[in-house]
């Protein structure tokens, strides 16, 4: 008698409640909001992590290498020799020496303390993004105590290219008077921006033979930075690196390597933790949401039970009513998830320019370079969190028809229809 099609008309009529009813309306249309918000702040939320990540492990990457091998003395010796064999390692597309240290910077009146780095100016292009980064001077300037400082180091030490600058170390010189730092005066030649105020503000470059003038390190080096073609590959380069120099171990004590997730182990496992947890707690957004479908669903299989015995006394079977229910419900869920899904991917899409609009209409700055490493909201959409979001939204959406479906489903039609 009836064809599969009177339950999507029946299912589509039903999503609107009686005149009397419409408060059973407002909740539908609540729920259906709380869905796509809850889709639409997943989308966000994951596409904001995806993109802080990344953008967080580009701006490392420029200025650290993906390996370094380093010597358990503290020193690498005779590094030519460890030099040649990394760089004839399968898989290494750059390698350069260096040299990292603690020091004190002073300047017209201002003392920093800093990360200092002598590097090979000629091979630090293969390692690094280093000039790439430089806001001013360049790299071959670098040689005869040229310092290289970090953007937001020169502006807190107030000096420009062509200023002198003061850089103490630790290890001293004896003299009449007892051990004294050692101090030597560097130009600067250049000034870099990364990205990272911590670098920016931290950092800065000398030429290597001049790190090992100050040093006194002789023909000894910190360590070797390597660069692989592909950041990932770098998480499989150790035991290769291992063999290559497993013959120099004995006169070295031993090599100590390291890849930039080692590196920076704690802080990206953060992240991770941190953008799962987000995601557990938008997700009960969406869980919310559904319970709201099943209350609206249940409110509405009560205020039409009449109208239900009067289907099945005309032929209607429970697997059909069912199905009308699942479809009403169904609705909700999918134009909600759609709808958060059209919400989510707008913003995400275009989050820097809505920040920026935020941030201008309040007069505030939302993410504070020295607090959040980075000054910009980063944003990177991936297809298989939008599709699982989507599949899982849907999944809930629908599984939070069947119970009030079931339970329209048993409606008896002699008891509905008893004291009609």
């Amino acid at each position: 008698m009836f064809s599969n099609r009177y339950e999507w008309l029946i299912g589509l009529r039903y999503l609107r409640a009686k005149r009397t009813q419409h408060f059973i309306s407002v909740i539908t249309f609540l729920s259906m909001g709380g869905i796509a918000l809850g889709v639409a702040a997943l989308i966000v939320v994951l596409a904001v992590m995806t993109g802080f990540r990344e953008t967080l492990q580009q701006q490392i990457l420029g200025v650290t290498s993906h390996v370094t091998v380093r010597s358990y003395t503290g020193e690498v010796q005779f590094y030519p020799t460890v030099l040649d064999i990394v760089s004839k390692t399968p898989g290494v597309a750059g390698a350069s020496p260096f040299i990292a240290t603690q020091a004190m910077i002073q300047s017209r009146g201002r003392a920093l303390g800093i990360s200092l780095r002598g590097i090979d100016n000629q091979r630090e292009r293969e390692v690094s993004d280093l000039e790439k980064n430089l806001t001013r001077g360049s790299l071959t300037q670098l040689n005869n105590f040229g310092i290289i400082l970090g953007k937001n180091l020169a502006t807190n030490l107030g000096v420009t290219l062509g200023d002198s600058v003061t850089v103490m170390v630790a290890a001293g010189n004896v003299t009449a008077m007892g051990t004294m730092p050692r101090m030597k005066r560097f130009n600067v030649v250049g000034t870099f921006s990364s990205g990272m105020y911590e670098y920016d503000s931290s950092l800065a470059y000398i030429h290597l033979p001049d790190a090992q003038a100050l040093l006194r390190m002789n023909q000894t080096v910190t360590g070797i930075e390597i660069k692989t073609p592909d950041p990932e590959l770098a998480l499989s380069m150790h035991k290769t690196l291992e063999q290559r120099l497993a013959h120099l171990d004995h006169a070295q004590g031993g090599f100590w390597i390291q890849n930039w997730m080692d590196m920076n182990h704690n802080f990206f496992r953060a992240l991770k933790l941190e953008k799962a947890t987000m995601f557990v707690i938008l997700f009960l957004v969406v869980v919310v949401a559904a319970f709201n479908i099943v209350s609206s669903l249940i409110m509405s299989v009560m205020e039409k039970s009449h109208e239900i015995a009067i289907l099945k006394t005309m032929g209607a079977t429970a697997r059909g009513v069912m199905t009308i229910f699942i479809i009403n419900g169904g609705i909700v869920g999918v134009l909600g998830t759609l709808s958060g899904l059209l919400l989510g991917l707008a913003l995400a899409l275009h989050l820097e320019a809505a920040l920026g609009f935020i941030e201008r209409l309040f007069g505030i700055q939302i993410l504070a370079g020295d607090v959040y490493y980075i000054d910009h909201l980063p944003s990177k959409v991936v297809v298989s969190d939008v599709v699982w979001i989507t599949g899982v939204s849907l999944a809930i959406s629908l599984l939070a028809t069947l119970y009030p479906a079931w339970r329209a489903a048993r409606v008896d039609p002699i008891e509905a229809l008893r004291y009609e």
